[in-house]
C-alpha cells in the first residue's frame, strides 16, 4: 500500500514538471512570438491589420493561452498533493489561490475571443471603430491577466514558503520562488495602479527577472527530474 501511494507520489511530480515545461513554452509562444508580431502598442489600426491578416497565428496564440488554462489547473492540484505532507492547510489554500488566478485568466482569454470575432467578421462595426475595439479588447486582457498575477504571486508566497519549511526541497529553489513572489506582488501592483512609473518599473523588473523564470520553473524542473525520487526516499 505503502509503494503504490509512493509511486503515484512520482506520477504526480513528473505531471507536475511536464505541466510546468508545457505551460511555459505556451507562455513563450503566446506572449514572446505572437503579441511582438502583431500587436503595436499604441496603434490600434496596424494592430487590427496585423491580426486580420494573421488570423492562423492569432489563433495558435489563444490555443496557447488555452493551455496554460489547463495546465495551470493541474499544476494546482499537483502542487497540493506534493506539498500536503510538509503543510496540508497551507498546501490547499496555495491551490485556493493558483485557481482563482486560473478564474481570472480564464476571464482575461474572453476578450482575445472577442477580438477574433472583431477581426474575422467584416462589417459588424464601423471600420473606423473596429481597431478602437480592438485594441481595447487587447488592453483589457493585459489589464485582467495582470490583476491575477498579484493573486499568482500570492499563490507562489504560500508556495515558496512550504518549500522552505521542507527538509527535501532545496533551498535555492525556495528562495527563487519567495523572491519571484514578491516580484510578480510587487511588479503587478504598479503597473495596475501606477502605470505612469516605466522608470521604476523597469528597475524592478530587471531585478525579480530571473526568480521570476526560474523560480517556478526551476522547481518543475527538480520535480521532473529528481523531486519524485527525493520523496520516495525519504
Amino acid at each position: 500500500m505503502v509503494t503504490k501511494e509512493l509511486r503515484n507520489q512520482r506520477i504526480v511530480t513528473l505531471i507536475i514538471g511536464l505541466s510546468l515545461l508545457m505551460m511555459a513554452f505556451a507562455a513563450f509562444f503566446a506572449t514572446g512570438v505572437v503579441n511582438e508580431r502583431l500587436i503595436v502598442q499604441g496603434d490600434p489600426h496596424t494592430t487590427y491589420q496585423h491580426i486580420v491578416t494573421s488570423q492562423v497565428l492569432f489563433k495558435i496564440g489563444i490555443a496557447c493561452w488555452l493551455v496554460i488554462l489547463i495546465t495551470d489547473i493541474v499544476v494546482s492540484w499537483g502542487f497540493y498533493i506534493v506539498l500536503r505532507p510538509i503543510n496540508k492547510s497551507l498546501s490547499l489554500l496555495g491551490a485556493w489561490f493558483r485557481l482563482l488566478y486560473t478564474a481570472i485568466l480564464a476571464i482575461a482569454i474572453l476578450h482575445l475571443l472577442m477580438v477574433l470575432l472583431l477581426t474575422s467578421t467584416e462589417g459588424l462595426i464601423g471600420t473606423e471603430q473596429t481597431p478602437l475595439h480592438t485594441m481595447f479588447y487587447l488592453q483589457t486582457f493585459d489589464a485582467v491577466w495582470n490583476f491575477g498575477l498579484i493573486i499568482f504571486g500570492i499563490h507562489l508566497l504560500i508556495v515558496g514558503y512550504i518549500a522552505f519549511q521542507s527538509s527535501v526541497i532545496p533551498k535555492i529553489i525556495s528562495i527563487l520562488l519567495l523572491l519571484a513572489s514578491v516580484g510578480y506582488i510587487v511588479i503587478q501592483l504598479c503597473i495596475t495602479f501606477f502605470p505612469e512609473w516605466d522608470g521604476f518599473l523597469s528597475i524592478l523588473e530587471f531585478i525579480f527577472i530571473l526568480p521570476m523564470i526560474a523560480g517556478e520553473l526551476g522547481f518543475g524542473l527538480w520535480l521532473l527530474f529528481k523531486g519524485g525520487k527525493v520523496f520516495i526516499r525519504s
